[in-house]
């Protein structure tokens, strides 16, 4: 059976997803920058692991060359990072390293990532935008920035690929309750004020994001490319109550 690569998996939304597949009996391949982690990841759901930096593209080649006797059917990219603070105190250094973690890695995945599917006969590819990137919110230009050309990024090559049976579409998240959003919900007071951004009353959790990735990388979602799913709890369509 073809495997699934979750590059940037280890964090909660890597796990969710990581469980979800295990229990629909799919093979999972975990990457990280970090071996230690990825194989920690993997050992509790007996699936293999790999590192790699995924910012840089010599290594990101030569991960995806220590694969090539393994078929995929499906890449999710999961790299990420919040920078959120007033433009005035972002250095362009910040906005480098945020444009890295989000978009060169979702580059890179699609650059390595399509043609092998392609060669494959086809499969999906899932990148992660954010709700920031449709839906203006104080103080999040740098990753709005970011996360708006990875969507531009993601609907070209859904073009480009298309024709080769595959499908590459994104998920847009709200905040979602994870380790790497610990800071923004480390207080009740703090969980409150963010669940009320959202019209449906809570912040997401990561099995609500891993239920979405899991759905576009099932051949059931044959007829979706090109997408942006927003999972959000609403943020950018309906008009929270207060």
């Amino acid at each position: 059976m073809s495997a699934v690569l979750i590059i940037g998996a280890y964090g909660g939304i890597g796990e969710a997803l990581t469980r979800r597949l295990t229990e629909q009996n799919r093979p999972v391949i975990i990457a990280g920058r970090s071996l230690e982690k990825a194989e920690q990841l993997a050992a509790r759901y007996d699936q293999k692991a790999m590192a790699w930096d995924a910012r840089d593209e010599e290594a990101f080649r030569a991960a995806m060359e220590t694969l090539d006797e393994t078929p995929l059917d499906g890449i999710v990219n999961l790299c990420g990072s919040i920078t959120i603070k007033p433009i005035t105190q972002i250095s362009v250094d910040d906005l480098r390293a945020t444009l890295d973690t989000n978009l060169t890695t979702a580059f890179l995945t699609v650059k390595f990532g399509a043609p092998r599917l392609a060669q494959a006969g086809g499969g999906s590819i899932v990148l992660m935008s954010s709700v920031a990137a449709q839906f203006g919110l104080a103080n999040h230009e740098a990753i709005a920035a970011a996360k708006g050309a990875v969507e531009g990024l993601m609907v070209s090559a859904a073009a480009s690929y298309a024709p080769r049976n595959v499908r590459v579409n994104a998920i847009a998240p709200a905040l979602v309750e994870t380790p790497l959003s610990h800071k923004f919900v480390s207080s009740e007071e703090a969980k409150k004020a963010s669940a009320q951004m959202h019209p449906l009353g809570r912040i997401g959790q990561p099995d609500d994001i891993a239920h979405a990735i899991a759905m576009l990388l099932d051949p059931a979602a044959s007829w979706m490319t090109g997408q942006v799913i927003g999972v959000n709890g609403g943020m950018n369509r309906v008009k929270a109550r207060r």
